[in-house]
């Protein structure tokens, strides 16, 4: 990470994740299907709620903005590594962002976003966090559902 000008300390972003909401207890993961580079079907079987997804993005916990920026004028730290949020509906279709979340390595092996709903054959996890996905099912469609709004 010293190419980018900074580094995160493991402790820190380590801390950051266990105070998730959905980061608490084991849970039982949900079966999807990869079709090409998206998981076309809610985790739930339901739409998610944009506004509960907002919240997640925003929320410093959640790791979104240490990376990413977006349309949050309330947010004045927002990261620069990866992708700008803004418009990313109409980048991506909703499988597309879900598949992302659920398991960006999927789609690129070398990137630095966290597999948020995947627990199988990670090598670098924490004892609290081993066997655990850092978001619910509910909280993945949640953020789909935001992040699907942002239409520029």
């Amino acid at each position: 990470m010293a190419r980018f000008g900074f580094r995160i300390s493991a402790p820190i972003l380590a801390g950051a994740l266990l105070t998730l909401p959905g980061g608490t207890g084991a849970q039982e993961l949900r079966s999807y299907t990869v079709v090409d580079d998206a998981i076309p079907h809610s985790l739930t079987g339901a739409t998610g709620d944009a506004t509960r997804g907002r919240a997640l993005v925003v929320e410093r916990s959640s790791t979104c903005i240490l990376c990413h920026s977006g349309p949050f004028p309330e947010q004045k730290f927002q990261g620069d590594l990866a992708p700008d949020l803004t418009g990313s509906g109409s980048r991506w279709s909703e499988g597309q962002l879900r598949l992302r979340l659920v398991d960006a390595a999927r789609l690129n092996a070398a990137t630095i976003m966290p597999s948020y709903y995947r627990v199988d054959g990670l090598t670098r996890v924490g004892t609290l966090w081993r066997g655990k996905p850092i978001l619910s099912a509910e909280q993945i469609e949640d953020i789909v559902a935001y992040l699907a709004s942002l239409r520029e």
